[in-house]
This record gives structure tokens, C-alpha cells and sequence, in this order.
């Protein structure tokens, strides 16, 4: 191959990251399409960019028990919680480590718990982490079918059964539910999927 013609290692990072960028996105606009269309009365928003960061969540639903941080995630391959006295709780998706995923996820619950500090203080902040089937997988998540798995308090669900938990009946109101929407889109900058 000629030296010349090849991509420089900045040009081979840069494309990497754009193909990450890009599957995170389609996998980002799947989960809203499906809640859009499954939860039709509970407030959404999508794409919600964190302060002074790259970062986003990806969507925050403001459901009838509660206020439900939702970090998507697209891989292949089984997803497994396990546990061992010595290392505690790992999240395991393909046979690798993932824990650092709900690191990320306890972050972005500890920013919206701290952005609705004294709007409403009874509204319970939950994480969740939705997977998404991979490009030509179909519906195929790697979760189990008839359990929810969960690590550290956090739930792993796929869309659909997401949407059933948010449209569970609770406490809030459709009223205070938009309360808690506007009071913190006020607070990120917020896009769309």
C-alpha cells in the first residue's frame, strides 16, 4: 500500500469516533420512537445535554411514579449482573466488564435529583439503563425475557418493558409531571432524537 494513500492514525481515530457517535445516535432515536409511541401521556425529553460536558442523557421521562433517568445502550451479546464478595456487583455484556456504565448512569441521576431540589422534592429520581437491539440483530438484547435484571438499584430494561413501568399507575400527576418537564428542561439544553 502506498504510505501516501493511507489515513493518518488522527484521520483512523476521528472516523472511529464518528462511527460511535453515529451508532449511539440511531441507537438513542429507537428507545424514543418506541416510548413516544407506547407512553403517549407521559412527558419526554430527549437528548438533554449535561453542564460543562460533552455528555448527554439521553432521555428523562416523567412518569406517574416518578422521574426516570434513561441512559440507552446498544451492544450484542448476553448481559449478565454478577456478584463476588471481593469485587461486589459487574455488569458483564458479552463477556466484558461494563460496570462503568452505571457509574455514568449514577451521575446523570445525582444532576436531575440536584435539578429538581425544591421543585418537588417528594418525586422520586430513578436510573435505568434501556438496551437496544444491534443493527441487523432483530430484537435480539441479550437480556433475559422474563426477569428484570438490575445492579446498584438500577434496572436494565429493553424498550418495551420500559414503557410498561412508565406507564404504571402512581402519586403524580399529569399536571405535576409537567411541572417537573419544564423545570428542568429549563436547566439543559435539550435537543431531539
Amino acid at each position: 500500500m502506498v504510505a501516501w494513500l493511507a489515513p493518518s492514525p488522527e484521520e483512523r481515530r476521528r472516523r472511529r469516533e464518528e462511527a460511535s457517535w453515529t451508532t449511539g445516535a440511531e441507537g438513542e432515536e429507537k428507545p424514543a420512537q418506541v416510548l413516544a409511541r407506547r407512553c403517549p401521556g407521559v412527558p419526554m425529553l430527549h437528548d438533554a445535554r449535561m453542564p460543562r460536558s460533552r455528555a448527554n442523557i439521553d432521555h428523562i421521562a416523567f412518569a406517574p411514579t416518578g422521574v426516570y433517568v434513561i441512559d440507552t445502550k446498544r451492544y450484542s451479546g448476553k448481559v449478565k449482573v454478577v456478584s463476588s464478595r471481593r469485587r461486589g456487583s459487574r455488569l458483564m455484556i458479552d463477556g466484558r466488564d461494563r460496570t462503568k456504565l452505571i457509574d455514568g448512569l449514577h451521575g446523570q441521576v445525582e444532576l436531575v435529583s440536584s435539578l429538581l431540589a425544591g421543585v418537588a422534592d417528594d418525586a422520586p429520581v430513578h436510573g435505568c439503563l434501556c438496551f437496544v437491539a444491534p443493527q441487523g440483530l432483530f430484537g435480539e438484547v441479550g437480556l433475559p425475557v422474563l426477569r428484570t435484571l438490575a445492579i446498584d438499584g438500577y434496572p436494565l430494561y429493553y424498550p418495551r418493558r420500559l414503557a410498561r413501568r412508565l406507564n404504571a399507575s402512581g402519586p403524580i400527576t399529569a399536571a405535576t409531571a409537567s411541572t417537573l418537564q419544564t423545570a428542568v428542561s429549563g436547566q439543559l439544553r435539550v435537543g431531539h432524537p
